[in-house]
């Protein structure tokens, strides 16, 4: 895709945490890496070459009382070369390993054993919820369908009013199922659907990417992630790549087989087993990935698809995602600042400076918590949860920054193992693995002397986090290739709707306006305001009637339509 030298993940995943009080849709980003998403341009004033002219023949027409209304975002250009020959990937052999979710294809022969198998959904209940469970089969590779295959699991909630056919949910990613999404969807208005969630091939039930676990992933998150001597690179590279192996010894040839572009044909195979002609779509972060390469593969079976929250599928890398965490640092510095809270700067700056002073004093000086320590690294983590949410969680984030500055790591350490899933056990959920695991093979990659080189830049487009994400020595090492990168404009597909709000941390706003406008039926909605993953987390009315007014009626949003409240 054009976003293949991506080495930062995006996710929206529902989790309820408890410890802050809210549920939210967490977007994480990829670790031992650092390469990717930025701010939102009503809060950066961006400069450059200015596209506020909608594409013609876009949209529907403008409704009484909605306002249309593209904020300036400087035009995606090809910011650098890459050659893509992924120079320090180790060419190893794949161990012949079956892992949990190998099973024996269907009856019949080639694709035609898939297409026919039959789909029987049972009774089924998640979180609280009732619902229908299924698994089917599907190729390890489709070039070779009657060969290996591996295990899908889906639920759905069935319709409530008359049956038009099923809207298919992701939460993100990659690495997390979606079968939880669609439990806790907001379907007001969409009762005429069955909402059907599926955890992709590597996530969740269906054939889990497997790992070292425990004390091994432990040591790994506690490296220091931002290397200041030869020493700690050397560690850190040599903890991936440990890593990587031991990926490969567990999954075996599974991990050739997670990519982005095989989980869309898996969805096509989904589509046409519930018996739908077109498929209905709604894909949040890494989950707009999925939508917009089926876009591209499958652009004549595209019925209604909304994209909310979009991922970077141009080749300009002039907006990181480390930008978009500087900015919501900076918006938290200054609603300290106005609100006079707890950190005590009084001004914006002088809140930048107390919780950058905390990380530097953490690489030299970790603060032990029990049998662990709260690293640099790992309270980075722990802060960044935060910013997928709005302002509502900053005080919570405000004592757990203090209570580090007063020597005691375990509120940031808590937070921290929330945002990798590592659970009270100390055993790291699939999630984090298929994270890790689906992004690598889903590009290609110039080394680790380039990685290096990349950092450097990171730094000066996102001074704060760009230092602190590091460089990215994961997928360079990984043991098996990545995709080649190509091109996606989804020529021929019906309307694509796609949501960026202009304060959205993981998936900068930019993000959105360049996925639109490449689209070549791509339709824009801003949200102006701050989060990640807009409809139905009770952000914005005006951007959950668009939606629903689409998938429900077809009614086409205006291109630009401007929501707030």
């Amino acid at each position: 895709s054009g976003g293949s030298r991506k080495v930062v993940a995006v996710i929206a995943v529902v989790v309820a945490l408890a410890l802050i009080g809210v549920t939210v849709w967490q977007v994480v980003p990829r670790l031992g890496a650092g390469n990717q998403p930025s701010t939102g341009p009503s809060a950066s004033g961006s400069a450059g070459p200015v596209p506020t002219a909608a594409p013609t023949g876009r949209g529907g027409p403008t409704q009484p009382g909605q306002t249309v209304s593209v904020p300036p975002v400087p035009s995606p250009t090809a910011t650098t070369q890459r050659n893509y020959n992924s120079p320090d990937r180790p060419k190893v052999a794949i161990p012949d390993v079956k892992p949990q979710g190998f099973v024996a294809p269907p009856p019949g022969s080639g694709m035609d054993r898939y297409l026919k198998q039959s789909l029987t959904w049972s009774d089924c209940r998640r979180n609280d919820v009732d619902a229908k469970c299924a698994t089917i089969a599907v190729p390890l590779d489709y070039a070779k369908p009657d060969a290996q295959a591996i295990t899908l699991f889906m639920l759905k909630i069935p319709a409530t009013k008359p049956r038009v056919g099923s809207l298919f949910v992701n939460p993100g990613g990659p690495g997390y199922g979606g079968t939880d999404l669609a439990t806790r969807f907001k379907r007001d208005g969409l009762e005429m659907y069955d909402i059907v969630g599926w955890d992709p091939r590597g996530t969740g039930e269906s054939t889990p990417v497997q790992c070292h676990n425990g004390a091994e992933i432990d040591a790994l998150m506690a490296l220091d992630g931002s290397p200041d001597t030869p020493q700690e690179l050397q560690a850190l590279k040599d903890g991936w790549k440990q890593f990587a192996m031991g990926c490969l010894e567990k999954s075996g040839p599974l991990l050739a087989h997670i990519s982005t572009v095989e989980t869309v044909t898996d969805l096509d195979v989904m589509r046409q087993l519930v018996g739908d002609k077109q498929l209905t779509y709604l894909g949040y972060s890494y989950g707009t990935e999925i939508g917009a390469v089926y876009a591209e593969k499958y652009a004549k079976n595209v019925g209604r698809m909304v994209l909310d929250s979009a991922v970077n599928i141009t080749e300009d890398e002039s907006v990181v995602q480390a930008s978009g965490f500087d900015l919501s640092l900076r918006n938290y510095a200054q609603w300290c600042a106005d609100t006079k809270c707890a950190l005590g700067g009084k001004t914006a700056d002088e809140n930048v400076k107390i919780v950058v002073d905390l990380f530097e004093k953490l690489d030299s000086q970790p603060l032990t918590v029990g049998s662990r320590k709260l690293t640099q690294s790992i309270a980075v983590d722990g802060v960044l949860l935060f910013f997928y949410f709005d302002q509502s969680t900053w005080g919570n984030l405000t004592s757990r920054i203090n209570a580090a500055r007063s020597g005691n790591g375990a509120p940031l350490l808590q937070t921290a193992d929330s945002f990798r899933d590592r659970g009270a056990d100390g055993q790291y959920a699939s999630s984090l693995f298929g994270l890790i695991a689906i992004n690598c093979v889903d590009g290609q990659d110039d080394g680790i002397e380039r990685a290096m080189k990349d950092w450097e830049a990171d730094k000066k487009i996102a001074p704060i986090f760009g230092k602190y994400f590091g460089p990215s020595v994961t997928c360079q090492q990984w043991p098996v290739q990545g995709t080649p990168p190509f091109e996606i404009h989804g020529k021929g597909a019906a309307p694509i709707v796609v949501v960026g709000g202009t304060g959205d941390s993981a998936t900068p706003y930019q993000y959105a306006v360049w996925m639109a406008q490449q689209l070549e039926s791509g339709v824009l909605v801003t949200y102006d305001g701050a989060g990640h993953a807009t409809y139905g987390n009770d952000r914005s009315q005006c951007v959950d009637d668009a939606v629903v007014t689409y998938l429900a009626d077809g009614v086409v949003p205006p291109y630009g339509l401007f929501c707030k409240s």
